[in-house]
């Protein structure tokens, strides 16, 4: 078993066995020189998504933490794919994650938290990186939450 199959285990987290079907003309990781750069990765759970709408509104910030997370995981699934193995990632280099808003909520980064813990809990100070954080109006499929990493592997 892998060190970070073990880290995963240790923290009850499941990577999906397959990443999640391009909802249009892309694919769900690119591979450029030593980094991975994933498509925007929506929170599915087997293929849909738990909740939709805006937070603020329908969706509370701890539900879009806990979609950010899922979100994160899900795009963990593509580059696993892309590289056989998490254990190649050498670096968590950029998060950059949408936040679907309520005019009156700001609590964007929060929301990111969800993803930026779970990076650093399964990688340890690889996991540490540089984010965006970003308030749209509207995502695909009326997402609370979308989230793209670009790795560095090995």
């Amino acid at each position: 078993m892998s060190r970070i199959d073990e880290r995963l285990i240790d923290l009850g987290v499941e990577i999906p066995k397959q990443a999640a079907a391009p909802a249009g003309a892309y694919v769900p990781a690119t591979i450029s020189g030593a980094l991975v750069y994933t498509a925007g990765q929506l929170p599915f759970v087997d293929g849909k998504l738990p909740l939709t709408g805006k937070v603020g509104g329908v969706v509370s910030a701890d539900e879009a933490q806990d979609l950010a997370r899922t979100s994160a995981i899900n795009a963990l699934a593509a580059i696993a794919a892309a590289l056989g193995s998490l254990d190649r990632v050498t670096r968590v280099v950029k998060v950059t994650g949408f936040v679907a808003s309520d005019p009156s909520f700001s609590g964007q980064a929060g929301v990111l938290n969800g993803a930026s813990n779970l990076l650093g809990d399964i990688f340890g100070d690889a996991g540490v990186h540089s984010r965006s954080a970003v308030g749209v109006a509207v995502l695909p499929l009326d997402s609370p939450v979308e989230v793209e990493l670009i790795v560095e592997f090995v």
